[in-house]
């Protein structure tokens, strides 16, 4: 059965990358950041374990190995309780993009 999750995973990721295929291709790309501000703004407060923050990542099209540059850019970090979560970083990020003017 976990032959067949893995395979249902990858074909979604297919899926996704064909999407942002036809997106680039129709000149529909989504603004500098908006990927971004979406994950951050669907992660929230909660504490995500790898295998989630990964699969947030890849739902909006990016890769899940981007989490580990977000680590050293201190827009998330991992607690010792092994979960990654949103930091104050992010946050005042979010707030100026979201800030109008």
């Amino acid at each position: 059965m976990e032959n067949r999750t893995e395979v249902a995973a990858a074909l979604r990721q297919i899926a996704r990358g064909f999407e942002a295929l036809a997106d680039a291709v129709a000149g529909e790309t989504p603004p500098e950041g908006e990927r971004e501000y979406a994950v951050l703004r669907e992660w929230s407060g909660r504490g995500l374990t790898r295998a989630e923050a990964s699969a947030l990542f890849r739902k909006h099209g990016l890769a899940p190995q981007a989490a580990g540059g977000w680590v050293r850019a201190d827009w998330i970090e991992v607690r010792p309780d092994g979960l990654r979560y949103v930091t104050e970083e992010s946050r005042r990020w979010m707030a100026e993009r979201a800030a109008p003017g």
